[in-house]
């Protein structure tokens, strides 16, 4: 519809073959770029004219004839952007880009205009100087492939594990960055099937990293990881890599005892919630008890305990939960600690038993 509906025409750059007609309704800006000049003239007269109701007969409108392929400007959908030279400061992305990568750009932190480009399905921003992330991150609901090696990330935060990533992100590539630790809720990025940590400065895994199920390659290498989680008995991967970590050599015989008798009645009916799976949530309890019950331990007996358990360290063959093994040392072993816990001493007993009549 066009008759009195012509908000405003922009002509200033008609000679360049560029113009702008703004609609009332829809509010929308039609922009017309690349245009012979004076084709574009000759438009712009035939739409001021029908917008005041000229009959149609008497437009200058000139035979149609059919735009030739090549002329036809596709969608770009990929832009690679190799030096902080050719980046652009002045000129937005193309809103339809689905790849996009801008390494080596030095830049200290993404930029804004990237997290509008809602199609984006692969972002690349390795080898740059980004130091944090901003939550809007997770708006790029798309997006399947985020590359962030060779950076100066210290932290990954949790709203990011909580945004629309946790249906789309499938590959997450964090090496040689300075991170410590990976919140809790990271494991809530369920659709992850790589995941690269080399090179950082991580202490621990993801206590229930064993939630990531699509979870296939997982490179930790170079870290500084004591052991590992016990939900890692869980993943199934088909390769790991945890060369060059500092891990602990395991001694079943020295545990680390946080076990309080009698039981507390907090631990009591957490024990309970958990065991018997009451449903709870924030409508029904506290936050911070909600957050512990998501933190409970497993006990070799598959029954939980909160913040009342024994703990030790065990050797586990990472052949166990992966096909492909790169060398844990350069002594050629595949065998790493893993973190065991008991509810009860009954159950420690019990372990403490079978473990002296294997060796």
């Amino acid at each position: 519809q066009v008759q009195e509906n012509i908000e405003r025409f922009f002509t200033r750059f008609v000679e360049e073959g560029k113009a702008t007609v703004r609609l009332r309704e829809p509010a929308v800006d039609v922009c017309l770029s690349k245009a012979n000049a004076s084709n574009l003239k000759n438009f712009l007269s035939a739409v001021r004219l029908a917008h005041q109701g000229t009959d149609i007969g008497a437009l200058p409108l000139s035979a149609l004839v059919p735009a030739k392929t090549s002329e036809v400007e596709k969608p770009k959908t990929k832009m690679i952007i190799t030096s902080r030279r050719d980046y652009p400061l002045t000129k937005n992305f193309p809103y339809s880009l689905e790849h996009l990568q801008a390494s080596y750009c030095k830049l200290a932190r993404i930029d804004m205009r990237v997290l509008c480009l809602k199609k984006l399905r692969k972002l690349d921003l390795s080898h740059n100087h980004i130091k944090q992330l901003p939550a809007t991150i997770g708006d790029l609901i798309c997006l399947q492939e985020l590359d962030l090696h060779d950076n100066h990330l210290e932290s990954f935060s949790g709203a990011l594990c909580n945004s629309t990533l946790q249906k789309s992100l499938q590959f997450l590539d964090l090496s040689q960055n300075k991170i410590k630790a990976l919140p809790i809720q990271f494991c809530q990025l369920r659709e992850l099937v790589n995941l690269k940590l080399d090179d950082n400065e991580l202490i621990r895994l993801p206590f229930k990293i064993g939630q990531l199920d699509h979870l296939r390659f997982l490179s930790a290498a170079r870290n500084k990881l004591p052991f590992l989680p016990s939900d890692f008995r869980k993943l199934c991967l088909e390769n790991l890599d945890l060369f060059g970590n500092p891990f602990e050599q395991p001694n079943p015989l020295v545990p680390n005892i946080q076990l309080k008798i009698p039981l507390t009645l907090l631990e009591c009916t957490a024990r309970a919630t958990i065991n018997y799976r009451i449903p709870y949530g924030c409508h029904l309890l506290p936050s911070h008890l909600c957050e512990d019950l998501e933190v409970a331990k497993t006990c070799q007996c598959s029954r939980a305990c909160l913040s009342s358990f024994i703990q030790i360290t065990v050797t586990m063959n990472l052949h166990h939960v992966a096909h492909t093994v790169v060398l844990v040392d350069n002594m050629g072993g595949t065998e790493a600690p893993i973190i065991c816990y008991f509810c009860s001493l009954d159950c420690y007993s019990q372990f403490l038993d079978r473990y002296l009549q294997s060796n």
